[in-house]
């Protein structure tokens, strides 16, 4: 292939391809996680960047600005790291109407105010009209680890419980549905929000999260193969299990979509040790973020590297990667 296509940017198969093939032998690292976990002297740092494209710039449920605080304090979350500062970079097609701006800005300081983190520093330039879509943020951020956390998909083991925090879906599918004008009853809202408060209750429940990644882009499907491939074991959900809420799972029927692979933005899944399954999920369900929290499935060694999906009616279904880009300028 000699051209990007919007699939490699889809966080599924061609993403990956393009990050094993290109960047990874040059820049010497293996790329694939949204945050860096580094030792500075005597402390252990989270580190994280991201880009955010979103269209439309304003959804039902958010916007791009605080899109991008709660997607960059989610990633610093989920290698559980305690977020502390961020900066934002903003790349502006000459034109852009001045009020969208300000609200954009003034959600992203509600946003970090409510997540607990400061923007510290940033960076703006103004392009030809026509270059930009509107406008790009691109954010850093950077949260402190205590001592002991290790988030990884290797240290997933057989007999584990698979959670997720939240219900699936809504962010992708209230994007498509303001992109195209489709209303639907009840309206699909996005789940915008930061998490770190959710993961801070976790770890008062218990330290042994073994994995915690935030489903964006390619799903909670691509999330778990990538899980189940980086383990060398197999990862079971239940469909019944699942929180999709009905008003994504009737816009999924109606347009094809599996919301198994449609973008979230505001919940988490984990593996943890089955031991403290419950007592996770109940610390999860007190927080206004983890209310639909559930254990959805487990790990065992039945088929490395695998996720496979126990059906309502019986079978079980292969669950790969997003193999192209289901949804462009999700985030």
């Amino acid at each position: 292939m000699d051209k990007i296509l919007l699939g490699h940017g889809s966080g599924g198969k061609l993403m990956h391809a393009l990050i094993n093939e290109h960047f990874s032998p040059v820049f010497g690292n293996s790329g694939a996680g949204d945050s860096a976990v580094v030792g500075v002297r005597s402390q252990t740092l989270a580190y994280t960047t991201d880009s955010y494209v979103v269209s439309p710039l304003f959804f039902p449920g958010g916007n791009i600005g605080d899109l991008a605080v709660c997607g960059t304090v989610n990633d610093l979350s989920v290698a559980g790291a305690e977020p502390l500062y961020l900066t934002a970079g903003f790349i502006i097609e000459e034109g852009f109407p001045m009020a969208d701006l300000k609200r954009i800005i003034a959600s992203m300081a509600s946003a970090a105010k409510r997540a607990g983190v400061k923007i510290v520093a940033g960076d703006t330039k103004v392009v030809n009209r026509g270059k930009a879509d509107g406008v790009f943020i691109n954010t850093s951020g950077i949260g402190v680890l205590e001592n002991g956390i290790d988030i990884s998909p290797k240290n997933i083991r057989e007999g584990d419980a698979v959670i997720i925090s939240g219900e699936l879906g809504n962010h992708g599918v209230a994007i498509l549905a303001e992109r195209n004008g489709l209303t639907f009853e009840p309206p699909v809202v996005s789940d915008t929000r930061p998490l770190n408060g959710l993961v801070r209750a976790m770890y008062q429940a218990t330290s042994r999260i073994r994995f915690m990644r935030d489903p964006t882009r390619g799903g909670l499907a691509t999330t778990l193969k990538e899980a189940a491939l980086e383990s060398g074991l197999c990862i079971r959900i239940r469909e019944q299990s699942l929180p999709v809420p009905p008003p994504v799972s009737g816009a999924c029927s109606l347009l094809g979509l599996d919301p198994l692979y449609v973008a979230n933005e505001g919940i988490l899944t984990a593996v943890v040790d089955p031991v403290d399954a419950d007592r996770i999920v109940a610390a999860m369900r007190a927080h206004e973020h983890g209310r639909s929290a559930a254990v959805i499935g487990t790990v065992d060694r039945s088929a490395p590297g695998m996720v496979l999906l126990e059906t309502a009616i019986g079978g079980s279904r292969i669950l790969d990667m997003l193999p192209g880009e289901m949804l462009p300028r999700i985030c």
